[in-house]
């Protein structure tokens, strides 16, 4: 099954069904399941700030399982779309006008009891059955 790693609290934020786009620089034309790996790097200051949703955030270990079903480019009628979301989660990519990469939309969120491993750059493979 295909993988996304990503830093923390990010992760907890697509597991708990919070935030429901992940950035990339780079686009994906994969459509489907994609487990969702908390990395081991925590960003500190967005832990702070994301404080108020109260969610876990394990590191080192897939936490949820998500569809990718659509890949956006990032563009200021995109940025709008984003403010409307949740302008907390977001504002990163709302007020960076200099950001140009792509939204990869994620559905259908199931959290997962964890499973510890490392992670991978890029959307990676694992099998599930180990």
């Amino acid at each position: 099954m295909k993988v996304l790693t990503i830093k923390q609290p990010y992760a907890s934020l697509i597991a708990y069904g919070i935030k429901k786009y992940e950035f990339r620089t780079w686009k994906t034309k994969y459509r489907g399941d994609v487990l969702i790996h908390a990395g081991k790097s925590v960003d500190k200051k967005a832990t702070i700030e994301f404080k108020c949703y109260g969610v876990d955030c394990p590191t080192g270990c897939v936490i949820a399982k998500v569809q990718i079903t659509d890949c956006i480019r990032v563009d200021d009628g995109f940025r709008e779309v984003l403010k409307k979301e949740n302008s907390l989660v977001y504002n990163h990519i709302i007020n960076d006008k200099n950001y140009s990469g792509y939204a990869f939309k994620l559905e259908n969120v199931e959290l997962i009891d964890p499973i510890y491993i490392n992670g991978k750059l890029g959307l990676w493979n694992y099998d599930l059955k180990k």
